[in-house]
């Protein structure tokens, strides 16, 4: 829609009232801001909902691998064969044992529930990117040594150096009963994953280590396995699936969080749907201001026509300045939104400061940090969505305009 000269002169003074039509001024305004708030709402919520989605998703796909391959007793016996076959499907980029096993933790008279994790050599080295404290490299099947969570050194009041009892129940069995094995261990690192359920009960130790205090010689637990598409890793592990039916059971990150993320896509659509009623009210705020606009301005409507102007001209002069609303709107919202996503660390943190409130717990959020994740996609599927109003809004008070008739409304000028 390409207005001519005459049309977009005119369309700039609608644009900007005149001291006459202050009202009209406070209403166009108050549209203006009504979708710059939206959008900026809309923005920074989908943003702020992708970002813990992927956050989680990445995170606990790097602990628990995007799949895990366990026997049906929770032991894999002669699982080395296992361990080629898996490396060798295609799509699998990575595949590795694991022993986790449920225990308890003890120091200076304070007890917690732990997950004893038993690593190959070369993913215990993959936590170097997570440390807190400590010293990775004193971690060896050789050493009596683990890693612990930040949460957990927490927990217990642990310092680098202390010694950390684990505590297996399944301990040896004596005339007198079972005796829960109890196993001493050195802290000599400590890590930080950034989910705080995590952080607050892995003790990390070699394999052989693993094997000793769970007593389970040979055998591991699990194995790990990363593919190259996640969204993908029930097609791709699909033929081991088939071959290992009956013997064990291959189980995705989809299948292990499924409650935990379907939760949050439902929390996801219901969040756009209610936010995108906010930027209908306010497509209602710009169709109310031109109807006032137009009310206004029938004397001057009725003039441009008896000097020429065509119906058509009209309805583009009232559509222009509509959607100029929309677009300032729209274009403000997006800066709105995009420079809060990018400042929402210290906007956090000042709204707890000021209230006086935990906005962010991590042991409620999961996540250590507020995350973000902007989609392109979805952005300019939201600013579509307030310029697609916007527009829409423009075309009742663009017709109104449009079918004044200069006859009637100038016959007692």
């Amino acid at each position: 829609m390409i207005l001519t000269p005459f049309e977009w002169s005119i369309a700039k003074r609608y644009m900007l009232p005149g001291r006459s039509e202050a009202v009209i001024a406070l209403v166009a305004g108050i549209s203006i801001t009504v979708v710059a708030l939206s959008v900026a709402m809309l923005v920074i919520v989908m943003s702020v909902m992708n970002g813990f989605r992927g956050e989680l998703i990445d995170r606990i796909t790097n602990l628990n691998g995007h799949a895990v391959v366990q026997s049906y007793g929770g032991r894999l016996e002669n699982w080395e064969e296992l361990l080629g076959e898996l490396e060798a499907t295609e799509g699998v980029t990575d595949a590795s044992p694991l022993i986790e096993q449920p225990l308890l933790a003890t120091y200076n008279g304070r007890a917690e529930a732990v997950f004893v994790r038993g690593n190959t050599q070369e993913d215990i080295d993959r936590y170097q990117d997570k440390m807190v404290a400590g010293d990775l490299s004193t971690i060896t099947p050789d050493a009596n040594n683990v890693a612990i969570g930040a949460a957990l050194q927490q927990n217990l009041g642990i310092r680098l150096g202390d010694t950390i009892t684990i505590i297996n129940p399944q301990g040896r069995t004596t005339p007198f009963g079972t005796v829960p094995r109890q196993v001493g261990y050195t802290v000599t690192a400590v890590f930080s994953v950034g989910l705080i359920d995590f952080d607050e009960r892995f003790v990390v130790m070699p394999i052989p280590t693993a094997q000793t205090l769970t007593m389970t010689g040979e055998s591991i637990s699990m194995i790990e396995v990363q593919v190259e598409d996640p969204e993908r890793v029930n097609e791709i592990l699909e033929p081991v699936a088939r071959q290992l039916d009956g013997r064990a059971i291959v189980t995705s990150w989809q299948s292990m969080n499924a409650s935990l993320f379907e939760a949050l896509q439902v929390e996801r659509v219901a969040m756009f749907f209610a936010l995108s009623i906010i930027v209908l009210v306010a497509a209602f705020n710009i169709l109310s201001s031109l109807v006032m606009l137009v009310r206004s301005k029938t004397r001057d409507i009725a003039i441009v026509r008896t000097m020429g102007a065509t119906r058509r001209s009209l309805m583009k002069i009232f559509v222009t300045t509509g959607s100029v609303v929309g677009l300032v709107g729209t274009l403000t919202g997006l800066a709105l939104g995009f420079i809060v996503l990018f400042f929402r660390g210290p906007i956090v943190t000042g709204l707890s400061t000021a209230f006086g409130v935990e906005l962010w717990d991590p042991q409620v959020r999961f996540l250590t940090e507020l995350p973000s994740r902007t989609d392109p996609v979805e952005v300019m599927a939201i600013a579509g969505m307030a310029l697609g109003l916007s527009f829409l809004a423009t075309l009742y008070p663009a017709y109104r305009a449009s079918n004044t008739d200069p006859v009637e409304v100038l016959r007692y000028e």
